[in-house]
């Protein structure tokens, strides 16, 4: 007599297997867009502290117009005598968000702002294609 499984072993492991699937991935799938949230807080809060270290030597936060860029190299040498000599951030280029997409920057008469634009690159959207703002990680 032959020992193996028999076709209605087989179907019943392969719907527990199904089962187990189908309860476990959402919660798994779903963790990779909250990791990659706390991804652009954590890379904004290190922009903002760049930014303060850049307005403790200058005196001011650089301008929208000058941009995050002004953490890594002088954007205006005679403005900025006190800029040193290796920028304010260490891996000398501005991180991109988890998406790919550049952060923005905005100085608005010295309250600042960084944003994210999300998974899909655009202003606006909800759920993961929502806009993250330097404001929202400070909670």
């Amino acid at each position: 007599m032959k020992k193996g499984f028999t076709l209605l072993e087989l179907m019943i492991v392969i719907i527990i297997l199904g089962l187990i699937a189908g309860l476990v991935l959402p919660n798994i799938l779903g963790q990779g867009e909250r990791a990659k949230e706390k991804l652009v807080c954590v890379q904004m809060k290190s922009l903002k502290n760049a930014l303060d270290s850049f307005k403790l030597e200058e005196g001011s936060y650089p301008t929208t117009q000058e941009g995050l860029k002004a953490l890594i190299s002088n954007p205006n040498p005679q403005k900025y005598k006190n800029y040193p000599q290796n920028g304010f951030l260490s891996s000398k280029k501005i991180p991109k968000d988890p998406w790919g997409n550049p952060y923005i920057y905005v100085n608005n008469n010295g309250n600042i702002d960084i944003i994210s634009l999300g998974a899909d690159g655009k202003e606006g959207g909800s759920g993961e294609n929502k806009d993250i703002k330097l404001s929202e990680c400070q909670n």
